[in-house]
């Protein structure tokens, strides 16, 4: 997935009201970037860190710059646009390059399942059992090379789990697919201690039979794609 325009380097002032970020571009001017991450986006948003912004000319946005990465020590970077995921997995599911996945030849979108609740991909093929596939985001680390989920608690996520176990009781394929959106990490585990009702519900999913899947990004100031599968640590 490419960025529509060029990135552009900035510094953080500060986050606020979760979807606001006041950043000052590196020829001095300040501005108020969109930060689309409704989350707590632990350890990405001191203020004074180096973030890439996108500018924009639509007259229909009130803001001019949305706020798309984190320079990491090291050169890494991580995305915090926590609608990209989504994206990235729709091409690979679709080019087949997620290969515990690859055999699936119609993918579907927000279909409707479970209670009032909508899957990210029902992913369908010939002779194959029918895959609900949920997508979540991960950006948290606290130890090398180790990614976490979530960064904070999570009832909608614990949810998602028991739908996709009852879709193993029907007799389909459930799979939760964690999209590691930084480059410093090569593995992946639930933090427990941040929200431990979903941890326990990964456990219990997992021992229904849902599929847990890990994969990491390749991400630069151009474009985000998905990579190698990561393990996913149910302990």
């Amino acid at each position: 997935m490419q960025f529509q325009t060029p990135l552009l380097r900035a510094k953080l002032l500060r986050r606020h009201k979760r979807f606001l970020a006041d950043i000052r571009l590196e020829d001095g001017t300040e501005a108020v970037a969109h930060c689309p991450n409704p989350g707590s986006m632990m350890g990405l948003a001191s203020p004074g860190i180096s973030i890439w912004v996108e500018p924009n000319d639509d007259p229909k946005k009130k803001l001019k710059f949305g706020w798309r990465l984190v320079e990491l020590p090291d050169g890494h970077m991580a995305g915090i646009d926590t609608s990209i995921p989504n994206k990235l997995v729709a091409e690979a599911l679709r080019a087949g390059r997620i290969p515990k996945l690859a055999a699936y030849s119609d993918i579907r979108a927000e279909v409707p399942y479970g209670t009032r609740s909508r899957v990210d991909f029902l992913a369908t093929g010939p002779g194959l059992p029918d895959a609900y596939i949920e997508v979540k985001n991960v950006h948290l680390k606290r130890r090398a090379n180790l990614a976490e989920f979530p960064d904070s608690v999570t009832k909608r996520g614990a949810k998602h789990l028991s739908e996709l176990s009852k879709m193993v009781a029907e007799g389909h394929r459930a799979v939760m697919l964690y999209v590691v959106q930084r480059t410093d990490c090569a593995r992946l585990s639930f933090a427990a201690d941040l929200d431990p009702g979903y941890a326990e519900a990964a456990k219990t999913a997992y021992n229904t039979g849902v599929e847990m899947l890990c994969h990491g990004t390749h991400i630069d100031q151009i474009s985000v794609t998905l990579s190698v599968e990561y393990p996913v640590s149910m302990t």
